[in-house]
């Protein structure tokens, strides 16, 4: 499951010059394609996250795969760019809640050693990331091969719902002892609330900006052929890949807090350099993924540690349908700015919300409860 939403994942970005020739739409049609995903994933996630806390998770986490699996089919079997915008729409905002079911799980079936293994999960959706990036950019830069890719996925699909329904799966019936519980009055307010969701958004902004632009970036603004452009896009993600197979059981020994802290930093110093850099510095831009790669999954426990068990995945599903906001806002202006002033001066917004993330992420510490 996680290979294949990796893959997924990641076909807006490589195949954003085949769907500007094929379907003869420039900046403001390729926005509206990422837009329109994110859409996807505030509704899934705001939804999503209270049927996670009400029902059996296993009958939601598998009726969100027949959503996916249903949006790969549609990819295959239409072909016209309102077609791509609702499978976009369905796929993305179906994959973002496999994801976050997939990390509330974890702990619950993997207690006590859950930082290591969701990073290891996470670097399994990172393979088919990096590797469709790496494989595609080469030998299916074409619709013929966005077709073919999606007719690979629809197989991961279905071997995985086969599977998914012969686990005997009941997490709501599985108590740990590692997971701390906590009252609802012991819940905090509305301001650490606020400063996840804000954290998150930035955070969302500059690792969804690389996977959804760099490609564009690279081509256009570097002018890079589109063979050079994917390595650069693959190192990324292979690092993150990487990243989180490696450093799994160090944030295992660290803890959420400081991997978050240590990580963060440094990987935000990378990101900004590479970028500041343009293209001498593309491989700095590129190497920051094996730092950054702990982050997203390690945010997710983070939430999992502030707020009750019985509430934990409606939180998790509201901070990051909040936070996805900024990714509607910044991809909707993202592609008339490219357009107006340029992809090379627009791409510039990615290292600010990087450092942005970081500063609200420094902030939450300071602010948040101390047990955490």
């Amino acid at each position: 499951l996680m290979l294949g939403l990796g893959s997924s994942d990641s076909l807006r970005g490589i195949f954003s010059p085949v769907f500007q020739e094929h379907y003869g739409v420039g900046g403001r049609g390729l926005s509206m394609m990422v837009v329109i995903s994110y859409v996807g994933n505030l509704l899934f996630l705001s939804v999503g996250g209270k049927m996670m806390d009400t029902f059996d998770r296993k009958k939601v986490a598998m009726g969100m795969l027949g959503i996916w699996i249903a949006a790969v089919l549609l990819n295959i079997l239409t072909d016209s760019y309102p077609m791509i915008l609702l499978s976009m729409f369905l796929a993305l905002g179906a994959s973002t809640m496999l994801n976050t079911t997939v990390n509330l799980l974890t702990p619950m079936v993997c207690a006590g050693y859950a930082g290591m293994m969701v990073n290891i999960f996470f670097f399994i959706q990172g393979i088919g990331t990096s590797g469709s990036q790496f494989l595609l950019g080469r030998f299916a830069f074409s619709y013929d091969g966005w077709k073919m890719i999606n007719g690979v996925l629809f197989a991961v699909g279905l071997v995985s719902l086969v599977l998914f329904a012969m686990v005997n799966l009941k997490p709501e019936k599985i108590k740990p002892k590692t997971i701390q519980k906590k009252k609802p009055q012991d819940m905090p307010g509305a301001s650490i609330f606020w400063l996840l969701v804000l954290m998150m958004g930035f955070y969302f902004i500059g690792e969804h900006g690389i996977m959804n632009w760099m490609l564009t970036y690279c081509m256009n603004a570097l002018q890079m052929p589109s063979r050079t452009a994917s390595t650069y896009l693959s190192i990324f993600w292979g690092g993150m890949t990487v990243g989180r197979l490696v450093f799994a059981p160090v944030v295992q020994k660290l803890g959420v807090r400081k991997s978050l802290k240590y990580f963060g930093g440094a990987g935000t110093v990378l990101f900004v350099t590479g970028v500041l850099s343009g293209s001498k510095g593309v491989i700095l831009l590129s190497s920051s993924g094996l730092l950054i790669s702990i982050l997203y999954p390690t945010m997710v426990l983070f939430f999992q540690q502030i707020y009750p068990v019985s509430v934990v995945a409606t939180k998790t599903g509201a901070i990051i349908s909040a936070a996805t906001i900024a990714d509607i806002v910044f991809n909707a202006g993202f592609g008339a700015l490219s357009d107006s002033m340029g992809i090379q001066i627009s791409f510039l917004i990615l290292p600010v919300c990087m450092v942005l993330y970081y500063c609200f992420y420094l902030l939450l510490l300071r602010v948040s409860p101390s047990e955490v």
